[in-house]
């Protein structure tokens, strides 16, 4: 089979091209980057230097490839987990998914691809009781940032899964952990825990979800096969600031979390930060399990 990866030589794109290729598919990643079109080559699959907000060119492209599978990782996210740095890239990055994304599907409906797999949100569901799953709403009464971010994910899923010329499916992601990503031994998350720079902000009962990078690689592999539709890709263990913060503080060997008042968060982090400790919901991964087997590992920063 052949598959475009859209993002290919990122945190998650790498892990999945070696997962697609031990698989025997014909992978081809798309990047902006001549030294990461190197890493793409190295893993087996076949680099394309583009820029995806071309629409000439991911036309061209798509036609000469004419792949069964798309799948779109489109992201431009910060090195540094920071509210400035977010906010810098926060324009960029919302460009890329819906300019770029819509020209990538674009292409594949003009161009006969049968199925086309795109990156969502897992972890900005609207506040409520008890686990989020696939039906309940994304939060967007919320900061306006937030409320933004939602919006996009909200556009760009009915693009996708309401598409009449192929099958859609939206993978909504939890928080990545693991290699190349924020929350790391060598993450920027971590980077600001060692300097004690990420306290836990009023009582910490905001509910985060996660899920390992590779994890999230072996569930985008069985979205190539699975029914269409959309997806909680998140661990078996949605957790509360105020367990996991500590917990990861352990798990690098760091001191213990500063904890702030929701006040002096707001003053010293921001209004996202706030809402990020005190008002996320955990959400279900029952969906995923059911329809493809999706095994999340146990969290580390526990054992």
């Amino acid at each position: 089979m052949k598959i475009l990866v859209a993002g290919a030589s990122g945190a998650i794109g790498q892990p999945l091209i070696d997962l697609l290729i031990q698989e025997g598919h014909e992978v081809h990643g798309i990047t902006q980057s001549k030294e990461k079109a190197l890493i793409i080559a190295g893993k087996g699959a076949k680099p394309l230097i583009l820029n995806v907000l071309d629409r000439e060119a991911v036309f061209s492209a798509t036609a000469n490839i004419k792949p069964d599978v798309v799948i779109d990782m489109l992201t431009r996210l910060p090195t540094e987990y920071t509210p400035e740095e977010k906010r810098k890239a926060a324009e960029l990055d919302a460009h890329v998914r819906r300019t770029g994304g819509a020209h990538l599907q674009s292409a594949a409906e003009t161009y006969g691809v049968k199925r086309y797999i795109v990156q969502s949100c897992g972890f900005l569901y609207s506040p409520g009781l008890g686990l989020a799953d696939e039906n309940t709403p994304f939060a967007f009464e919320a900061t306006p940032s937030i409320s933004s971010g939602t919006h996009l994910y909200l556009e760009i899923e009915q693009r996708v899964l309401q598409s009449e010329k192929i099958e859609g499916i939206a993978l909504r992601f939890g928080f990545f952990y693991g290699p190349g990503t924020w929350f790391h031994h060598h993450g920027h998350v971590a980077q600001q825990i060692q300097r004690r720079e990420f306290p836990i902000i009023g009582k910490g009962e905001g509910v985060w979800n996660f899920v390992h990078i590779e994890d999230a690689a072996k569930a985008t592999r069985s979205a190539v096969y699975s029914f269409p539709g959309a997806y909680n890709i998140v661990s078996d263990h949605p957790t509360q600031m105020r367990e996991w913060l500590p917990a990861f503080a352990r798990y690098i060997g760091a001191e213990q979390p500063l904890w702030i008042t929701e006040e002096e968060g707001l003053k010293e982090k921001g209004a996202d930060a706030v809402y990020y400790a005190t008002k996320l919901r955990g959400a279900s991964n029952a969906k995923a399990k059911h329809k493809f087997n999706f095994q999340p590992r146990t969290f580390e920063w526990f054992t």
